[in-house]
């Protein structure tokens, strides 16, 4: 069941998320409070503003809101309060190795469901995922990062974006999240 199916079937008048403002620039774009139509689109026009914290949630019958509670947090954040809070993780964030074909910048994942092609080089690399989503988009990067303090080491200096290194959807266009965003997609 897709995400605006539930909401309809559900009658939701709310859905929490982890997105964060620094994961990309449409996102950057979104508040905590995000207004959703009776489509499930978000028009970033018709965002409505977030003065002194106070936050505007009403909604009439067929609308929702989408909330991002963690939205001002970046991924450093993420990881201290991790590490503060010494909560346990998916082995799949910590470095390992895997084999990977290279395209372009990204990293793809040599899976059953994300096969080679023919032609493609196969390396086996240390590589640990930023970002867990669909293994047919989603690409983990180069890493030797193989704990929380390692991680946050390595992610106090990034040289690239969350998103920018590990999602190959991203890569077909610059509004292409603002774009399935408009379309109810998140």
């Amino acid at each position: 069941m897709t995400l605006l199916e539930a909401v309809t079937e559900c009658g939701f008048d709310a859905c929490i998320g982890g997105a964060r403002r620094d994961e990309e620039k449409a996102r950057a774009k979104e508040h905590v409070f995000s207004f959703r139509d009776e489509f499930g689109q978000w028009d970033p026009k018709n965002q409505r503003p977030e003065l002194w914290n106070l936050d505007n949630t009403q909604v009439h019958q067929g609308e929702h809101m989408r909330v991002f509670p963690i939205s001002n947090w970046t991924e450093l954040d993420v990881w201290q309060y991790i590490e503060r809070e010494r909560l346990a993780v998916s082995p799949i964030y910590f470095a390992h190795r895997r084999p990977i074909v290279r395209h372009g910048s990204l990293l793809m994942p040599v899976t059953e469901l994300t096969p080679a092609k023919e032609g493609d080089a196969i390396e086996e690399m240390s590589v640990r995922f930023r970002a867990v989503g669909d293994i047919s988009c989603t690409c983990p990067v180069e890493s030797t990062a193989r704990t929380v303090a390692e991680i946050i080491a390595e992610t106090a200096v990034p040289t690239i974006t969350e998103r920018g290194a590990t999602r190959m959807d991203d890569q077909t266009s610059d509004a292409s999240m603002e774009r399935r965003k408009k379309e109810g997609y998140f």
